[in-house]
Order: structure tokens, then sequence, then C-alpha cells
């Protein structure tokens, strides 16, 4: 059951999606729908996956959750416990409306002092006013940029996180798109 289960959860993340039930057929050798039928029943019932309305295999958390270890000091060296705590989706931790929410590369280094840097990737989510301080994509005066929103005596502009820029401040019309709500970088 096991080795089936982890061909399954191998396509999913080779391929960012679910097989369906004759991909399942072919990827585990079986010679009948019915025994692809029993282990999806098998793995429902295990919680590994789920169905939609349709019938269609849809993954839970379980499949792109990472063990949640604990802490690691960033100042002075403590021993550490390898003890998991937990698991944790990153989907869950950063991304609280999906259907609202999107990435982007970044381009640039106008933010670099609030430390996002050329290649990042920023999860953008529209969603409500943003609130002085926030960063934000917006387009303003016909073209598109991060920056952070700022709103000082009624005037609102555009702040960048690197002392080589100047603040923006718009012409003619500012429309701000999504608030930034994280960053992610490879290493």
């Amino acid at each position: 059951m096991k080795a089936y289960k982890d061909k399954i959860i191998a396509f999913y993340h080779r391929e960012k999606r679910m097989p369906d039930y004759a991909e399942i057929m072919r990827l585990l050798g079986f010679k009948s729908k019915n025994a692809v039928f029993k282990l999806v029943q098998k793995l429902v019932e295990e919680g590994v996956v789920k169905k939609d309305a349709k019938g269609k295999l849809i993954p839970t958390h379980s499949l792109d959750e990472v063990p949640l270890l604990g802490l690691v000091e960033a100042g002075f060296p403590s021993a550490a416990d390898q003890e998991t705590l937990d698991t944790m989706s990153i989907d869950d931790y950063l991304i609280e409306h999906k259907e609202a929410s999107y990435l982007l590369e970044v381009k640039g280094d106008s933010m670099i002092d609030a430390g996002i840097q050329e290649g990042d990737l920023v999860l953008a989510e529209r969603r409500g006013e943003p609130k002085d301080g926030d960063i934000v994509i917006a387009e303003v005066d016909g073209g598109w940029t991060m920056k952070y929103y700022r709103k000082r005596a009624g005037k609102v502009y555009l702040e960048p996180a690197n002392k080589k820029y100047k603040n923006i401040y718009p012409e003619s019309d500012l429309r701000v798109a999504a608030i930034v709500r994280g960053v992610i970088r490879k290493y």
C-alpha cells in the first residue's frame, strides 16, 4: 500500500496535479479500474486524498505539509531538539485567500532594504484597502511597481526601500492591485 501511495504522491509533486483513474492504473500496473477504485477508497479513508463534487481526486493538506521541528536560535547557539512538533503546509502558512492570491517574480532592487531582492517571489493578495506601510503592487501613471504604500496629510504616494530611489507621487492616477503578504527566496 505504501509503495502505491508513494507513486501517487510522486506523480502529484511532479505533475502538480492528482492523476486520474486511468493514469493510476498505468502508473501502478493495475489491470482493472476496479482495483484503482478500491485503492482510491482506501486512500480516501486514510485521508491521503479526497474527491471533489465530480469525483476527481484532490490532495489533502498532508501531501503539501512539511514537518515543523521547532525553533532555531538566530543569536547565540543553543542545544537543538529534533522533535517533530507538528506539520505545516506552506500554502496554509502564507496564503489566507487562495482565490485572490498570486506570485510575482521580483525584478530590480528598489525594495532591498525591506528584505526583498531581485529573483525573489512575492506573494500578493487582492484584498481591501491598503494601510499606510503596506507593501503593495500598484499601477501608477500607467506603469507597475512594488513599493511601500504611504499616506501623509491626505496625499498618497509610493516609497521605495532603497535610498537610491525617490518616492513616487502619482501625476494622474494610482491604483493598488494587491498587497504583498510574503516573500519567498530559494537559496
